[in-house]
């Protein structure tokens, strides 16, 4: 469609005055509202303002401006209907063919922390959802432009053809709609928790934008793509910068969100190695390579081909010791160019700057898919201290076993139900994830360790609900357990505990992990 007559009026003035000039260039029509107006005049270029066009003011502290048959008739008219054309004929009314307008910073005006009810209603824009859902629908004949980083490919096209093409027109339309919707949402959100409701709403409406299309999803017959919650700009993984490698699994980034949470949970220097989202090694350190040192060690047959995680820049040091065996991925705070320089000698490795890991982000959730529906709840960022936990036998735990009982009770919470972990110099020494018993977990990860349960402590995500855990623990010379408690044999495993002087520790908290 040929463009002879353009309406802009934007909240966001990036790139306004560029692509004003150029479509004045153009011998393009500018007709225009209030601040937008003003600063496309400030900058030289002709433009018209809205109130002579609908020769009415703008009233109501600019709420009412736009909302006219002169500038909707021109918006809406189709140009192919007689009955449309004789009508604008009859009335006055000129076409406008194209429609820029982005509206009120909602959002951000909510985000302030001394918000009113009142700034935020204020911060409700009317006419302009209007006049684009308008254009939107009269994308036939009318383009309409949200975003401001669609600016070059409209004026790419006029300025080759004096025309947008159908396919475009069509697509800015819906990137419109997609625009008015989560708008409206936002406002929907806003006002419901004016009325106590919670972050669980009667209507979910959830806003994303694609990253990028994937290969394959979790099998070669899969299809999927990635997507990033729309306004985050926080660290993590949907942020993250790549810096080398090829493009990331579907599998990868599954890993990948593992292997960033569970480095999260620590202060202190701490690294994993994460194959099919559970940890086969984790371990803390002074420095970031004696964490990844320990890390390897507790697994280095499962560490291969691993995605291994990190809480601090990866250094030449560091760098070096990863570069030792096969990693598919590397994420990490960000690396030192030394480190770069030294993994990068292997082509196919990914490295991921994901900035420092936060653990307890508020509002983040937690998203479970099932046959026509969801299930949603608040992200498991519970860390229970040693204050709240409860000593349930006989003997306490000493300084020494506390630290490794506190250690082992953040990496269990992110290995999958029935989890068990064994633990000793701030390090997994076994690791048991998936199974359909407790006792079946602890098994595997005490013969993983081996020799090196004696005097190690045992993390459980969830309650004995019978004492042959302990009984199994006790054997392998486990010294301290931690666990949630709360099952009706708890007697049961307190009993055995104290008969072999183990010290129990109760968290009251489960980490269960589906």
């Amino acid at each position: 469609m040929e463009i002879k007559r353009a309406l802009l009026s934007v909240s966001d003035k990036t790139g306004i005055v560029e692509l004003a000039r150029a479509l004045s260039g153009l011998g393009i029509e500018i007709i225009s509202t209030g601040g937008t107006m003003k600063t496309i005049k400030e900058a030289g270029i002709p433009v018209t303002y809205v109130s002579e066009v609908t020769g009415f003011p703008e009233i109501m502290d600019g709420r009412v401006k736009t909302l006219n048959p002169f500038i909707h008739g021109g918006i809406l008219a189709r140009r192919d209907n007689p009955d449309h054309i004789a009508a604008m004929a009859k009335h006055g009314i000129r076409g406008i063919d194209m429609v820029v307008v982005n509206l009120y910073p909602f959002r951000q005006t909510i985000a302030k922390p001394d918000v009113t009810l009142n700034d935020a209603i204020e911060n409700i824009d009317i006419g302009g959802p209007a006049m684009i859902r308008a254009a939107a629908k009269n994308f036939q004949y009318v383009t309409v432009v949200v975003n401001p980083s669609r600016y070059p490919d409209v004026l790419r096209q006029l300025e080759a053809t004096g025309m947008i093409s159908s396919d475009l027109r069509m697509g800015l339309a819906q990137e419109a709609f997609l625009h008015t919707a989560e708008y409206d949402a936002y406002i929907a959100r806003y006002l419901g928790r004016q009325l106590g409701e919670t972050e669980f709403p009667v209507n979910l409406q959830l806003a994303y934008e694609k990253i990028q299309d994937l290969r394959y999803g979790e099998n070669p017959h899969q299809q999927a793509a990635f997507y990033r919650q729309k306004h985050f700009d926080g660290p993590g993984v949907a942020t993250a910068k790549q810096l080398s490698g090829k493009e990331l699994s579907f599998n990868n980034i599954v890993d990948v969100e593992a292997a960033y949470s569970i480095v999260a949970e620590f202060q202190q220097p701490a690294a994993t190695i994460i194959k099919h989202t559970n940890p086969c090694g984790m371990g803390i350190g002074p420095t970031i390579a004696e964490a990844y040192a320990k890390a390897y060690a507790a697994d280095p047959v499962s560490a291969f081909g691993g995605i291994v995680g990190l809480n601090r820049q990866v250094d030449r040091e560091t760098a070096e010791k990863i570069n030792e065996i096969f990693v598919e991925v590397v994420i990490a705070p960000a690396f030192s160019d030394e480190a770069v320089s030294v993994l990068t000698q292997k082509k196919n490795i990914r490295l991921l700057a994901a900035g420092l890991p936060q653990t307890g982000q508020a509002g983040k959730l937690d998203i479970k898919p099932v046959s026509g529906g969801i299930l949603l709840q608040d992200a498991d960022i519970t860390t229970a201290t040693q204050e709240e936990m409860q000593v349930v036998t006989k003997r306490r735990p000493t300084a020494a076993e506390w630290e490794q009982l506190l250690f082992a009770w953040k990496v269990v919470k992110h290995v999958k139900s029935n989890a068990i972990v064994i633990a000793g110099n701030s390090q997994t020494l076994g690791v048991g994830a998936g199974q359909m018993n407790r006792v079946g977990a602890a098994e595997i990860a005490l013969a993983q360790a081996g020799d090196a349960a004696k005097g190690a402590v045992l993390a459980s995500d969830a309650f004995f609900p019978f004492a042959d855990t302990v009984e199994a623990a006790a054997q392998a010379g486990i010294t301290a357990i931690i666990q949630p408690g709360g099952s009706l044999k708890d007697e049961d495993s307190i009993t055995v505990a104290n008969q072999y002087s183990i010290t129990m520790v109760f968290t009251g908290v489960r980490h269960f992990k589906h």
